[in-house]
């Protein structure tokens, strides 16, 4: 049985952990991050639900570990000394609290993003606790049966919130748990973040008919408005997805938290031999209608086509496309060997506000070729090394293959700009403000 990342079981005190592969590094457990349940050894989340967390009586279930912060806006070049370690802030540990509709064992930039970010809190000594939807009776959200969506019942995630106690609360989605957290802060007059991290005006817009999209996307933005506006600060990961809010109204203070990469998994490894064989192009990502996959399926070509990832399409589309690759989710060892397979990452979303996949082929030396979406524009821009970014995804993926530079010039890039250390100090620093 896997372990949960971030916990551990009150049970028999064992704190666990997991090494860059994913794999746990308690020797009981043969869990990894693919295989990651809503259970520890011994009582897991669930029981945490109905017995309450760290405190009441008779509890058996999980139990917040140490976590970290710190600090830092700008990223120095890397190229020469390595990542720049990270160290706790002066002020003493923080209990940070994050209530996320987006949680383990969901596979998604949200959970990853905070998965990396509370490893880092965590060995710098702060606490942290996540709420996600396992912790509550739930219903599968239409049309994506693998996300849960956590049934309001308001008293017990007030239960949870206050026997943490926090310093600070972050929201990063603005679904059930999301907005019922929101009331508990205002009932409270408890300051909280929150974070943009997914489109859903445009996922909202793509999912209704034709004559009613207008409408439908302007009624989420409403609402998105409306949810971010008592946070105390909401977190952009570029400057092109501020930008976009403020034209949609936002009347917030922004903070800029970029992304990271591991870059002891994802790298470009040995020289690759020369080959006649046709290129090779990658898609990661899940499969669903907003993630734009069939304009990738739909590249012309004699290229073949490797998908990775899971969702709601993959039967159809493994039907209709026999001639791809669909290899499923892979994790670790296995996706970084993906990437480096790759002689081009593909990235067809129109609607991701980032996009940790595209620096993780960067970081494995593949270009990318994309359309000019908030994320892959910040990411890739205008420098040919990075690939393409063009309307046409055809005319990008082409440019890409011709990409000047190396492998390595790739992966020095995404060590000089990009560092979950970094980011997880920028997330301190601004938990350390909801705490004063």
């Amino acid at each position: 049985m896997a372990c949960r990342i971030g916990y551990r079981s009150s049970g028999d005190g064992t704190e666990r952990d997991r090494d860059s592969s994913g794999r746990c590094r308690n020797a009981t457990c043969a869990g990894s991050v693919a295989e990651v349940t809503h259970v520890c050894h011994g009582a897991g989340l669930a029981d945490a639900a109905t017995k309450g967390v760290r405190g009441r009586p008779g509890h058996q279930g999980i139990e917040a570990l140490p976590v970290t912060v710190d600090i830092a806006h700008s990223l120095p070049d890397r190229r020469a000394t390595g990542p720049v370690p990270y160290t706790p802030a002066a002020a003493g540990p923080l209990r940070i609290l994050i209530v996320s509709d987006a949680w383990q064992p969901q596979v998604n930039g949200v959970v990853r993003t905070y998965e990396n970010l509370n490893a880092r809190l965590r060995a710098a000594g702060d606490e942290v606790q996540v709420i996600g939807p396992v912790a509550f009776p739930g219903v599968a959200l239409p049309s994506y049966p693998e996300i849960p969506l956590a049934l309001p019942y308001y008293r017990r995630l007030a239960g949870l919130i206050e026997d943490f106690a926090p310093d600070a609360v972050h929201i990063p989605v603005e679904g059930p748990l999301g907005w019922m957290a929101r009331h508990w802060c205002r009932a409270n007059r408890v300051p909280f973040s929150t974070a943009f991290h997914t489109d859903f005006p445009a996922y909202v817009a793509l999912r209704s008919p034709g004559a009613l999209r207008s409408a439908a996307g302007a009624m989420t933005v409403a609402a998105m408005r409306r949810f971010h506006a008592p946070a105390h600060h909401v977190y952009v990961a570029t400057a092109a997805l501020e930008d976009k809010l403020r034209n949609w109204g936002f009347d917030n203070r922004f903070v800029r938290l970029s992304r990271g990469v591991d870059l002891d998994l994802f790298h470009p490894g040995p020289p690759r031999p020369e080959t006649s064989e046709p290129p090779v192009l990658l898609y990661v990502g899940r499969l669903a209608p907003e993630k734009n996959i069939e304009a990738f399926l739909a590249l012309p070509g004699p290229a073949s086509k490797v998908v990775v990832g899971d969702g709601p399409l993959l039967p159809a589309l493994r039907q209709r496309h026999s001639e791809v690759d669909f290899r499923g989710t892979l994790t670790g060892q296995t996706l970084a060997d993906a990437y480096r397979a790759a002689d081009v990452f593909v990235f067809p979303s129109r609607t991701d506000t980032f996009g940790i996949v595209v620096i993780e082929a960067l970081a494995c030396g593949i270009p990318v070729a994309a359309y000019p979406a908030l994320g892959p524009r910040e990411i890739v821009g205008a420098d040919p090394r990075l690939g393409a970014i063009d309307e046409d995804l055809t005319a990008a993926v082409a440019r890409a293959l011709a990409a000047p530079g190396s492998r390595a010039d790739r992966h020095d890039h995404v060590r000089a700009h990009y560092s979950w250390n970094e980011a997880a100090r920028v997330f301190a620093r601004h938990c350390a403000e909801l705490a004063r």
